[in-house]
């Protein structure tokens, strides 16, 4: 199956002349029709970034460099104009934002807030709309959806406007869904049921799904692939059950060996030193300074990301060596 969505050379860059901050270094991934991928790593290292560029939502004024691709359209980021934007967002690509109540309207009630998504969208009166909106909110197994949609988000709990969210996401069946740390502040057994909704509805209507957390573990229940990115770079990516049983990079193994395990008590491993700061473009692996494994090499060039056997790798001493 060929690649349905996929960013080539995405770099993205803050501020101007010496103040710059190169948030995304050159990052390019590729995601089949149907199918999930997961964006993991620790806070700061790019990944809400890489979503933000992907649905034209930076400051104007951002440098933002590289391609992407929906089906058989390909687009220039660097050129992309706010009307063009405008025709992408919601019909193709649409966002799903980590924090619920302050993503919704406070003044308006659920209903009208999703309604308004599809109105403004098509050819359509606004009370088809919000037939369509209850619709949605039972879709997105929302308990009497009539009446949620006549309430105000300060009404619901954080895991009902979570759903709502989704339900406003999918308001014109987009082909690429991307959740931001979806489920964010909420309790262990609220986030299950909103990452089966989330995985239900992506089988269902046959929609490919970006996951951008820093959570390992809904990573490996939610996701057929996985991206590892540090410092702005990916490091690693791969199949996401081998890539979490058997990692290669240092960083990923540092992440999965820093989950608590409540098999083994009084122990908690910490990946030592700070992330880099993110002002200049890294000739040296920027994990080198927190690696058990480096070496000169790491200090001197820059790992190439470099494929093999469906695992890409930029290490020059992995933790398992792969043969080619």
């Amino acid at each position: 199956m060929s690649s349905f969505f996929a960013i080539e050379n995405l770099s993205v860059t803050y501020g101007k002349r010496n103040r710059k901050t190169y948030a995304v270094q050159d990052v390019s991934f590729s995601l089949e029709q149907g199918k999930s991928i997961g964006i993991v790593g620790e806070s700061g290292c790019g990944k809400t970034t890489v979503a933000l560029a992907a649905m034209g939502l930076l400051d104007p004024r951002t440098q933002v460099t590289g391609t992407m691709h929906i089906g058989e359209e390909k687009y220039d980021l660097s050129e992309m104009t706010y009307k063009r934007w405008r025709s992408i967002r919601g019909n193709d690509i649409a966002m799903v934002f980590q924090d619920s109540l302050a993503s919704l309207n406070p003044l308006k009630k659920i209903g009208e807030q999703i309604a308004e998504a599809i109105y403004v969208k098509r050819s359509m009166s606004k009370r088809d709309a919000r037939i369509r909106a209850i619709d949605l909110l039972d879709i997105v197994e929302i308990p009497d959806p009539e009446r949620r949609a006549g309430q105000y988000p300060h009404e619901c709990s954080g895991g009902m406007r979570q759903r709502a969210m989704i339900a406003m996401a999918l308001a014109n069946n987009p082909k690429v869904l991307i959740c931001d740390e979806p489920t964010t502040a909420l309790d262990v057994t609220v986030q299950a049921q909103v990452l089966a909704t989330i995985k239900k509805l992506q089988e269902e209507l046959e929609m490919s799904v970006i996951l951008v957390t820093h959570d390992l573990g809904v990573i490996n229940s939610v996701t057929d692939n996985v991206l590892v990115m540090y410092a702005s770079k990916i490091v690693e990516s791969g199949e996401t059950s081998k890539l979490m049983e058997e990692p290669h990079h240092p960083y990923t193994s540092a992440l999965l060996k820093a989950m608590p395990d409540l098999a083994v008590k009084n122990s908690l491993h910490a990946i030592p030193g700070v992330p880099p700061t993110l002002n200049k473009i890294f000739d040296y692996c920027p994990f080198a300074p927190r690696c058990e494994n480096v070496t000169d090499e790491c200090k001197q060039s820059m790992p190439d990301l470099e494929l093999e056997n469906k695992r890409a790798l930029a290490c020059f001493n992995p933790m398992i060596k792969v043969e080619a």
